[in-house]
Parts: structure tokens; sequence; C-alpha cells
């Protein structure tokens, strides 16, 4: 078999090199370094996995630099382990991506997914490099812990009686925020451990995050529109798009704020000191019988149902 050279702008070998130079020393790894699989030292508490994917021309384009491209993916997975009170534990990284790429591009993205596990003491500690014809493809796998016993928080959980909280302000984030995120994992875990049952984080649009936790715990949630806190990026978009802030507060997604659902007898109770911990936490719904998102509070119009139509979902023209 004759060897085989390089193929454009970046190599497998020489980025493979430069990782065993960074590598460094891993507490968490029980085997080696640069190995197939990593292997992990024990932990206490219940594994907790989530995965993303970061597209080239869904979630970034190619001017984008590297180091925030890789810093966004690590950040979405993060994300998903706040959702459920999770402390982050590993990273694990797979990139595809065309011979026109850089390996300096490359070297940053790789640095930037690392980075922004480190913030929160996830190790980035393996992964797959693979060259392809289509675009930039960042794939990344997140280990979290669940420490005690309760159950976790699941979308599927809420119950009537329940207010809904957000954990801040939506809307306007392809100004540049979708590039920004911010993973809320103290605040998930401090929301579960006062009592939350429901979790999610806004990733595809708060009306569209809301009405999946409404169906999949059989209920109705109640949204006071007045109430949603709306960012002033949403404010600045709508002076050029024509709509109303309120609909892309609703429908912009990649915001990765916190939702929770809890009773409202423990919100009374957690309420004022989880707001004095992190501030910015809101009620701006309820859980009732019945089903589906209702939008109330929009002026004198009366209260309307989400049709399902907003918001982002993979394959819906």
């Amino acid at each position: 078999m004759s060897p085989r050279k390089p193929v454009g702008g970046w190599s497998e070998a020489r980025l493979h090199a430069w990782l065993a130079r960074r590598s460094g020393t891993q507490p968490i790894l029980a085997g080696s370094p640069m190995h197939d699989a990593a292997c992990l030292r024990p932990f206490h508490g219940r594994p907790t996995f989530s995965s993303d994917q970061t597209i080239e021309g869904v979630h970034f384009e190619l001017a984008t630099p590297g180091r925030r491209v890789g810093s966004k993916a690590a950040a979405r997975a993060l994300s998903d382990l706040a959702a459920t009170a999770a402390r982050p534990y590993a990273l694990a990284l797979c990139v595809a991506a065309p011979p026109s790429v850089s390996e300096a591009y490359l070297r940053a993205l790789i640095r930037g997914c690392a980075e922004m596990g480190q913030r929160f003491r996830a190790e980035l500690v393996c992964g797959d490099l693979a060259q392809t014809r289509g675009p930039l493809v960042v794939s990344v796998a997140a280990l979290g812990v669940l420490a005690g016993r309760r159950k976790p928080p699941g979308r599927d959980r809420a119950r009537a009686g329940d207010v809904v909280l957000l954990s801040g302000p939506v809307g306007g984030s392809p100004l540049g925020r979708h590039l920004r995120i911010e993973p809320r994992v103290l605040l998930g875990r401090a929301l579960f451990d006062a009592g939350a049952r429901t979790l999610m984080d806004v990733s595809d649009g708060l009306a569209l995050d809301l009405s999946r936790i409404a169906r999949a715990s059989e209920r109705r949630i109640d949204l006071d529109c007045a109430r949603v806190p709306i960012h002033a990026d949403a404010r600045r978009l709508a002076r050029s798009s024509g709509l109303p802030p309120l609909e892309h507060a609703l429908n912009d997604g990649e915001d990765h704020e916190l939702l929770a659902a809890l009773p409202k007898s423990v919100w009374g109770r957690e309420g004022p000191g989880l707001q004095r911990r992190f501030g910015g936490l809101r009620v701006i719904g309820q859980v009732v019988s019945g089903e589906g998102l209702w939008f109330l509070g929009e002026g004198d119009v009366e209260p309307r149902r989400f049709s399902g139509r907003e918001g982002w979902i993979h394959g819906q023209g």
C-alpha cells in the first residue's frame, strides 16, 4: 500500500502530534492520554450524557474565529448538562473538516472547546478528526455526573400548579450572542436542589421549547407574555426586521437560558434566595390542566394557542 500524502490545508498526523504535545496531565484519566478511547477514573454519582452538533452554515459561518466555534460547540453540550442539573466531568470532540480549512483554524477550534470545558472542570479527553467534502461539522459529547438519588429533572415532569421560570432575557441571539453561550451549570443544580422537577435550556426558541414541555408533561402552560424578559438584542433586531421584539424573544432561539417548572409553594420559599444568588430569574407563566402552550397578556387579544410552526425545527421548510 502506497503512503498517502496529506490532502489540503490540514493533516491529521500533524494535528495528532500537536495534541500529544499539549495533552499534559489529566487527573480524570485512568489510562493513557491519546488512546483510542478515554478510560476515566471512577466518580460518585449517576453518569449523564449529552451531545450536540455545530454545523457551518447552520450554527456559524466559516468567517467565525475557530476558537469561538469550538467554545460554542462545547457550550451547547454543557448547556444540556445544566438542564439536567449534572456536574460536567469530561468532553469528547469530533471534527469533520473540508481540506480548505487551515490547520491553524482547527487548532484554535480545539483550544476553544478545551478552554470552555476547563471553565466547568470538564477535561477534553478524546475525539476524532476526519476530512470531508461537505461543510465543517463539530460534534461534542459531554459526560456529567448527577449527584444524589432524586429522580432527574425532565421535560415530562411539569405538574398543574407549578410556576414556570426563565433564567434571563431572550431574543436577538443572531446578532452575535449565539456565539457566546454561557451554560447555566450552577443555576441548573441550584434549581434542582431547590425542588425543580423540570429543567430545559432554550435552544430552539422560548415558545417552541415551552410547548415541548407542555406536550411531554401532558399539561397546559399559560405563558404571560408581559412577563417575558426581552433582551436588548431583540429590540435592536426588531428595528431592522420589522417584527415586534416579543416575536424575537419567543422564537429566535440559541439563548441557552434555563426554563424550570417547580411547585408554587417551593418557589415562594426558595425563590428569594435563588434570586439573590443568581439574579435574572423570573416567573413567566404557570402549568395548569389541559394541553398545549397558550399565550396570555398580548394586549386586548384573547389567549391564543401556540401553532408549533415558529422557532427552529430542522427539516421544517
